[in-house]
């Protein structure tokens, strides 16, 4: 497994998250008993600017977003991209009064579910998507912060 953090366009700081993202999509593999050689994937911190472009070019939708990602179906050992919006990131850790880190890993299992085609259309996926996302930040919390 090859999880690369891209994040030129965000403050030196947010590198240091780095080391949670081999734990994040650990924990999601196992607790989806997911069994596939595409485990590899990037996660790219960008802003509202460039959100707001991706999500209107993408979705059609005129406003920014916290998560944005993109399967790969092309490459074998390769899942694809998660775009995270490090501006919504600090709203939602204000708002809802997490720590970064929190906030951080849950976007992150949050893309790392919708790589692995987790949706939340309707009401079902959804209460099934948050599920697992809970189960997965209740099992990294230990081995990446106090704070998460």
């Amino acid at each position: 497994m090859r999880i690369q953090l891209i994040s030129e366009a965000v403050e030196p700081r947010w590198k240091n998250y780095r080391r949670f993202l081999k734990p994040i999509f650990n924990s999601t593999f196992l607790t989806i008993n997911y069994q596939s050689e595409k485990t590899d994937a990037t996660v790219v911190l960008i802003r509202d600017a460039e959100m707001r472009r991706m999500n209107k070019e993408f979705r059609n939708i005129d406003k920014t977003t916290d998560v944005l990602t993109f399967m790969d179906d092309e490459e074998a050992s390769y899942l694809g991209d998660v775009f995270v919006n490090v501006d919504a990131l600090e709203r939602q850790a204000t708002d809802y009064g997490h720590s970064l880190k929190r906030e951080f890993c849950f976007l992150v299992t949050h893309g790392a579910l919708h790589l692995l085609g987790y949706d939340h259309q309707n009401e079902q996926e959804s209460k099934e998507m948050f599920s697992l996302q809970e189960e997965i930040l209740r099992e990294i919390a230990p081995r990446i912060t106090k704070e998460v």
